[in-house]
């Protein structure tokens, strides 16, 4: 029965999005730099001579004088020899990528590393959380830490154990802060059942000592309706908190916490389409929620897929309006990155067709 409502499910809203995105006239033509609030747009390294034949899953972190970022890089998605990479940006420039972690596991055995996530509490170091293991369903979090803005790195740490097995940390996207300090993972697992069907499904792992110790909570969807992983989290008045995620039914989902995220109501379609890939959002110092995703589904004619990466701005996290299209061509621009910098800027990473990280810079005062 779950499977057949999965697939209904999968069914309707494909109809639904292929339609509105096959006929959507609202997407922004391909934007210049220079022009409506686009500041900046740059690969991080250069395509030739770069140190790896494949990269993915960037991340985004202002550090002091400059930003840092991170993504995993090797010969291929989930080959063993795919690590963290790391490069700097000091005035204004980015420096030579370089390898950070890895899955070594003993002399005989190495695992591929995935999806780091920078983060900079307000107190102690910078971290760097990652996934180690041969595939997400059994993969485990790491993190790294650094006292000098990531030009050194502290020896990796395995994160623990909880209730649904490994500790993973943040799945893809960065962690939030609460007043009180608390530290919280928007993470996520996806797993088979009994019957070798997928669950994708959302929770949090929160650490109320900067990440020496976790808590975890239970999921906050079914994996029926809605296969969702990957959240971002946004914040609103009133202790009202929203994510939105990735899911496989075309739509980016969310979920509304009135509470301070702990309880959630029901997941549901929010008006983006998702072709199954990640997004992120932050919420800006104008109230104001900025999100990053793909606004595509995976069937029908260019661009579909990964082809067209998209910003969209909401002020009530409902209703969504497109307003800038950052790439528009055959290939693969994804799993970006999205913070405000302390001088009211935005800085954004995303994968640019698997072989460099492109850098953007937007004033969101302009959108």
């Amino acid at each position: 029965m779950q499977q057949i409502l999965k697939c209904l499910n999968v069914v309707l809203l494909v109809f639904i999005y292929g339609s509105s995105v096959a006929q959507d006239q609202s997407i922004p033509a391909l934007a210049k730099v220079g022009e409506g609030g686009l500041l900046k747009s740059e690969l991080i390294y250069a395509l030739e001579g770069r140190q790896t034949p494949e990269c993915h899953a960037s991340t985004i972190v202002e550090i002091e004088g400059g930003l840092a970022a991170a993504w995993f890089g090797g010969t291929e998605e989930k080959d063993d020899d795919v690590g963290i990479w790391v490069s700097r940006n000091i005035n204004g420039k980015w420096s030579t990528p370089v390898e950070v972690a890895n899955g070594v596991q003993n002399k005989k055995l190495r695992y591929p590393c995935w999806n780091p996530v920078l983060f900079q509490p307000k107190e102690g170091p910078l971290m760097l959380f990652y996934k180690v293991g041969p595939d997400p369903r059994t993969w485990w979090g790491m993190v790294i830490t650094s006292k000098n803005g990531g030009k050194t790195w502290s020896k990796p740490r395995k994160l623990g154990e909880n209730q649904h097995g490994h500790l993973l940390g943040p799945i893809k996207n960065k962690p939030v802060q609460l007043a009180d300090g608390t530290i919280v993972c928007p993470t996520s697992v996806e797993y088979y059942d009994d019957k070798k069907e997928l669950f994708w499904r959302v929770y949090f792992e929160s650490s109320k000592d900067n990440g020496k110790t976790w808590e975890s909570t239970e999921y906050i969807n079914d994996g029926v309706a809605f296969d969702a992983i990957q959240p971002s989290v946004l914040f609103y008045p009133n202790n009202k908190l929203q994510v939105l995620c990735r899911t496989r039914q075309s739509v980016v989902s969310q979920s509304w916490s009135e509470d301070g995220g702990k309880t959630w109501g029901e997941m549901t379609a929010t008006s983006l389409p998702n072709p199954n890939s990640g997004t992120d959002a932050v919420t800006l110092k104008d109230g104001r929620q900025l999100l990053i995703y793909n606004h595509t589904i995976r069937k029908g004619g260019f661009p579909n897929g990964r082809d067209m990466i998209n910003l969209a701005i909401s002020e009530d996290g409902i209703d969504w309006k497109p307003v800038m299209t950052l790439e528009r061509q055959k290939g693969e621009y994804s799993y970006p990155g999205i913070i405000q910098g302390k001088d009211g800027l935005v800085y954004i990473t995303y994968t640019y067709d698997r072989q460099s990280v492109k850098h953007v810079v937007v004033d969101p005062s302009k959108l």
